[in-house]
């Protein structure tokens, strides 16, 4: 932790000095950490100089980008926390598909639906899903994210738990700029470097940033959305996304239903589902779009989807399942389509970070094994909450909610 050994030397003066002294040491005791951190800073980015010169960044490019740049103890302390945020699904939605960020959608896709259609004719993927993709990564550019994206690397990669993975980034920012795309202190994004309307990292916009306009640059940035729209549909189609093929479609699950069978390598077209008895909200079989799986994203007492491989490409934008429910969701409001209709199990709460730590232990204790204790519920946690389930005569839909971690207590 940043801060640990300037705690530490607090707690030694409450001992021997009482808390006044504590009050007046502490501001003291961290600023000299601060200080450290930062002359730490200035050593690393002088190696790292050398380091990105050698990977062909000019010294002109590199010296402007780094002009003003220091520690931001900011990032670090933001970095440190991600861990222990948690939502649940229906939480989550209810922000990601709220009725202002759906009618907001709709007038955007209404403002820019000549350019929308010209991406959409030549990358082949739907506009309104280009279109709700930008509402969650910038509310439709309204917030792109004020931190300048050269600090904040810079600050990661320095001082941050995946420090290779952001020098990377930082190296690729800094190709962004030697080829004269934006400006350094244009470049501005999230606190940890996503950039522009659709907050692309920049790897990503190395590999999949187009120059729609044709002027020359691959504006993500500016007011004008254009490049970053059309950077996001070809982003999509390089990861496969097929034109008219829904993300997913809510569906129904019938009595019996085996929620073993409730898993991403299960996968039938859905006449084939509907011989099973899982149809449409409609009663009537899904459309033969392609090989589906059903997906639980609440267990059993929530709603029901078939997903396709659509699905699939959203998630390499972001791999929580939450985020690629609300894009397709939002993009299917935006063209007019319906809310989910299921009910969700607003009683439940979500499992905090130390929780879905405590659950991993407890389940592997009881030799249902998730190959490891890192608070992610992933396909071998959620495999272990379907064994726990079905030892104790439990519907397996794997949710790995509070009552199952109570019922493991």
């Amino acid at each position: 932790m940043l801060f640990s050994g300037a705690m530490a030397m607090m707690a030694a003066v409450t001992l021997h000095s009482g808390p006044q002294a504590m009050a007046q040491a502490a501001p003291a005791v961290v600023n000299a950490e601060l200080a450290r951190k930062a002359r730490g800073f200035t050593d690393w980015s002088r190696d790292f100089r050398g380091r990105a010169l050698a990977q062909g960044i000019t010294a002109a490019v590199f010296d402007r980008a780094f002009d003003g740049i220091a520690y931001d103890p900011e990032v670090i302390r933001r970095d440190r926390n991600q861990s222990e945020f948690t939502k649940t699904i229906w939480a989550y939605l209810d922000t990601a598909v709220s009725d202002l960020r759906v009618s907001n959608g709709k007038a955007a896709l209404a403002r820019h639906d000549a350019v929308l259609s010209r991406i959409e004719a030549d990358y082949g993927v739907d506009k309104e899903v280009v279109v709700a993709i930008w509402g969650l990564e910038s509310a439709y550019g309204t917030f792109k994210g004020s931190s300048d994206v050269v600090q904040s690397l810079a600050t990661l990669a320095y001082d941050g738990r995946r420090g290779r993975f952001f020098e990377a980034q930082l190296i690729a920012a800094l190709k962004i700029l030697e080829a004269g795309d934006t400006d350094p202190r244009a470049m501005d994004g999230s606190w940890a470097g996503a950039m522009g309307h659709t907050q692309f990292i920049p790897t990503s916009y190395l590999t999949h940033a187009v120059d729609f306009t044709g002027d020359g640059k691959r504006d993500i940035w500016g007011d004008d959305p254009t490049d970053a729209l059309a950077s996001t549909a070809a982003y999509l189609k390089r990861h496969g996304w097929q034109k008219g093929q829904p993300w997913g479609v809510e569906v129904t699950l019938p009595d019996g239903f085996d929620y073993a069978r409730a898993n991403r390598d299960t996968r039938m077209l859905p006449s084939d589902w509907a011989r099973q008895g899982v149809v449409g909200v409609d009663g009537a079989a899904v459309t033969d779009h392609g090989r589906a799986s059903v997906l639980l994203p609440a267990g059993a007492q929530g709603a029901a989807f078939l997903v396709f491989d659509n699905f699939a490409v959203i998630e390499r934008y972001n791999t929580a399942d939450a985020y690629v429910i609300g894009v397709g969701h939002l993009a299917d409001r935006i063209a007019g389509g319906a809310p989910i209709r299921a009910e969700w199990p607003r009683g439940d709460r979500a499992l905090t970070f130390d929780e879905r730590r405590e659950l991993q232990r407890r389940l592997t204790a009881k030799g249902f094994d998730t190959k490891g204790i890192d608070g992610k519920i992933g396909p071998l946690t959620i495999q272990a909450v379907r064994q726990f389930q079905r030892s104790v005569d439990q519907a397996p839909d794997g949710y790995a909610s509070l009552a199952i971690l109570e019922k493991l207590r």
